[in-house]
């Protein structure tokens, strides 16, 4: 596929509307170092709704390929369910569903926050959320995305929501943000959406330092000479020796590197050949897998 723009996302499922952790960089084809997107009208942090009307805006200008760090979805069990054991009638049948879900539960919730979901009798029962509340049905299941990017860089559970790994509030935030979008843009791999101009797909930060040798711990990856040798990996020009990576945890360093990993993948066609089963769990861009790809 041929794209004009590639925006790296680093997001954020805090509560507010102004989040100092989620960062923006851009890059065109080629091999320029991606450049960094501020907030709009002077605002000092993003809102998600910012990063919506950002790529709604941009996808008027030309084709856009957008990664943003969140889970998609969630591991399917043997019999295919997101939440095993759920009495029937309350089972989301795919990721569409799942996203509708979510945001219905949390539609009183502002800037796509999906936080209120934990005190649902039924569903919060399967996480592992804040203030103690450790569902009876939470597990350490994997998608089968995270099982062969473990052989890099192993993420954390999707429905683990403490901690500075805990992936799972930015998740939420992220499947509701999916809802918002999937009437217009082609989210990968769930569904195509030719007329689309806009194309977006899951990334994982801390995979694609450690795929170009650099262990992400310590903020060693923000620093120039870590950071020059992770985008030289991915075909990119580096930064200049005085870069510094804002964020609370180098957040413009994860975003930087993913709008280079996402344009140097794009190219590959075996990357965009995932399992069927990523269909329903979605698939991290750039996990290659031969594993009955399609």
């Amino acid at each position: 596929m041929a794209f004009d723009f590639f925006v790296g996302i680093d997001w954020s499922g805090a509560k507010g509307d102004a989040h100092k952790g989620i960062a923006v960089f851009i890059c065109h084809e080629g091999d320029s170092v991606p450049t960094k997107i501020a907030p709009p009208n002077g605002k000092r942090a993003f809102s998600r709704g910012d990063i919506l009307l950002l790529l709604r805006d941009l996808s008027q200008k030309g084709r856009v390929l957008a990664g943003i760090d969140f889970a998609f979805a969630y591991p399917i069990d043997a019999q295919g369910h997101y939440f095993p054991a759920l009495k029937q009638g309350t089972q989301p049948e795919d990721a569409p569903a799942l996203w509708a879900l979510i945001d219905e539960i949390n539609h009183t919730a502002p800037d796509f926050y999906g936080g209120l979901l934990w005190d649902h009798p039924d569903y919060g029962r399967y996480y592992n959320a804040p203030s103690g509340r450790k569902g009876t049905h939470f597990a350490s299941r994997r998608r089968l995305t995270e099982e062969v990017a473990s052989a890099v860089k192993s993420p954390s559970p999707t429905f683990n929501c403490v901690g500075p790994a805990g992936v799972g509030t930015g998740s939420l935030a992220g499947m509701r943000f999916s809802h918002a979008l999937a009437g217009e843009a082609e989210i990968w791999p769930f569904f195509e959406n030719k007329d689309a101009s806009l194309s977006v797909v899951e990334i994982f930060p801390s995979y694609y330092f450690t795929l170009a040798g650099i262990k992400p711990v310590k903020g060693v990856q923000a620093k120039p000479p870590a950071l020059n040798q992770a985008l030289a990996f991915f075909g990119t020009q580096p930064v200049g020796d005085d870069f510094q990576a804002a964020g609370p945890d180098h957040d413009d360093a994860d975003a930087l590197i993913s709008a280079a990993a996402l344009r140097h993948f794009s190219r590959d066609s075996a990357i965009w050949k995932v399992p069927m089963q990523a269909r329903r769990e979605g698939w991290i861009f750039g996990v290659k897998s031969d594993k009955n790809a399609s």
